[in-house]
């Protein structure tokens, strides 16, 4: 399971208009520069890991952002641009060769070198290792051999070093998209520390990571409390303003919000859904908005009789009021979603959904009856991340609009839900999250729609779209790419396998304390920006 781009939470709050920067505006940019000795303090909930390979979480990403620096970055354009590498090249996007920039060291003194992204992937790939990032590495030639409770290799094939600074990857596959690829967590290096042997990590390393960041561990991961970090002097890149991060593991959003208003926390990247009607004057200009990357949608069991139909799975996307939900909800804080791809995106069209995508009661009605859909329709979803207000408010439009029964089903947890659909019980409808790992319609489409996509958990298979969606990976520009992934979102539209419902976006306050804050489409804190106020 994907456990960082499926989301278990409720959709994040977002601006009311995605008319915004690419980052937040922040508490005002000032003029002059703030205390370069300060601390600042995140709010984070508490990681599940802090290994590049084993971290597909949001908090333990935002903590390794500031202990690693990526191969590559986005711009405000969602372009990758070089940022530990000096250049990623391919000429037919098979061969792909990686050289890094001289000057970047691990914060123990070590030279990073390309041998240390060569043992990094190898460690992450390798399948008795367990890492929850290992898939990010199946492009790469051999990885199948390291896979298997008896893998039949401990490297893959297709890693080799050139020289200190150079080496390439051999894809299985061409896949235009393989340097955007590059700036995921997953792909950070790991030092020779970090090892006890060949391709065995110490114990110890996980709680205090060695990175080549801006920023090094002050002391250990000190769990369920918090985890500090120190500003790296020997760091090439652009220098942090502050001296250090103090990462606060909040229990509940609630606290958070309460110690930012009373200036006890610097940052809460998530506004809770209780407090977004009063939060703008509640912090003034301390309350800000930018893009992320979220997609909530409603999916279909193809593999059920009663939702086999494309028909009936248009006609109960018809009988949603999406901005109705949006505005009584979440007070006017999301944005209604009739696309399969996030607004963030090159290649990003409104309302592919077409008819689908609005609200028609009528029609929707004549068409779930010509269809002949189910009398009753249950709407699953875990009961932990927060959403059973816009279920039960779903629940009530389609009772009214179709004129059937409609329920929703909490499950325990997002597992508990996701180990139904994989058993193919009956759950009826199902909630889904999605957030992106690197900015590319392919993230959004091949994972989650191909018939044999890692995400793929409807049972949904087309052709057509499988096809269009490898043409798009091998594609020879990115302008072909883009052309062949609309085309598979066009089917997309015809069969309907799921219900886009909403796109997030990021809606945090920070204290008096600190300014230019500004939070990216992952939903973290950029830690190089943030300072404290003059």
């Amino acid at each position: 399971m994907r456990v960082r781009r499926l989301a278990a939470w409720t959709a994040l709050p977002l601006a009311v208009t995605l008319g915004l920067a690419a980052c937040g505006s922040g508490g005002g940019s000032g003029s002059g520069s703030g205390d370069p000795n300060a601390a600042v303090s995140i709010q984070i909930s508490e990681p599940q890991h802090l290994v590049p390979s084993n971290t597909t979480e949001t908090s333990g990403s935002q903590v390794l952002a500031g202990l690693f620096s990526p191969l590559v970055d986005y711009d405000a354009q969602n372009k990758p641009y070089e940022v530990a590498a000096e250049s990623v090249t391919s000429s037919d996007n098979k061969v792909w060769t990686i050289k890094l920039k001289d000057g970047f060291t691990f914060h123990n003194g070590e030279k990073a070198t390309s041998e240390d992204y060569i043992n990094a992937w190898n460690y992450g790939a390798y399948a008795p290792n367990g890492q929850g990032a290992s898939y990010f590495f199946e492009k790469i030639a051999g990885y199948q051999d390291l896979q298997g409770e008896k893998p039949k290799a401990k490297t893959m094939s297709g890693l080799k070093k050139v020289d200190d600074l150079t080496f390439t990857v051999t894809l299985s596959e061409p896949y235009i998209d393989f340097k955007t690829m590059l700036g995921y967590t997953a792909f950070y290096p790991l030092p020779e520390a970090a090892f006890s042997a060949p391709g065995v990590l110490k114990d110890s390393y996980e709680q205090a990571p060695i990175g080549q960041g801006p920023f090094k561990m002050k002391g250990t991961w000190q769990h369920d409390a918090k985890i500090d970090v120190e500003r790296y002097d020997a760091y090439p890149g652009e220098k942090p303003k502050v001296n250090g991060v103090e990462f606060r593991v909040y229990q509940q959003l609630t606290a958070a919000y309460a110690d930012v208003q009373a200036d006890n926390l610097d940052v809460a990247p998530t506004i809770p859904t209780e407090n977004l009607s009063t939060a703008p004057s509640d912090l003034g200009d301390r309350y800000q908005t930018s893009r992320m990357s979220s997609f909530q949608f409603l999916a279909f069991p193809t593999f059920d009789k009663d939702y086999s139909n494309p028909d009936v799975r248009k006609a109960i996307s018809m009988a949603i009021d999406r901005d109705e939900i949006t505005k009584s909800i979440f007070k006017g804080s999301q944005q209604s979603a009739r696309s399969f791809v996030s607004p963030v995106l090159p290649g990003y069209r409104d309302n592919t959904a077409g008819a689908a995508g609005e609200f028609n009661p009528t029609e929707a009605k004549k068409l779930y009856q010509a269809a002949g859909g189910p009398s009753k329709i249950v709407i699953s979803y875990n009961g932990d991340g927060g959403h059973k207000d816009w279920v039960d408010a779903t629940a009530n439009q389609l009772k009214a609009n179709l004129g059937v029964e409609v329920v929703g089903s909490a499950e325990p947890k997002f597992a508990d839900l996701l180990t139904k659909v994989e058993k193919k019980q009956p759950v009826g409808l199902f909630r889904m999250g999605w957030v992106m790992d690197y900015p590319s319609m392919e993230d959004y489409l091949g994972p989650l729609y191909s018939t044999n996509g890692s995400s793929n958990y409807y049972g949904y298979s087309n052709p057509e779209f499988d096809k269009l969606v490898k043409e798009g990976s091998a594609a020879k520009t990115q302008d072909e790419a883009i052309a062949k992934y609309q085309q598979a979102e066009d089917i997309l539209a015809k069969d309907m396998p799921v219900i886009p419902l909403r796109f997030g976006e990021n809606v945090f306050g920070h204290s008096s304390k600190v300014k230019n804050v500004e939070m990216d489409l992952f939903q973290r804190v950029n830690l190089v920006k943030i300072e404290a106020a003059s």
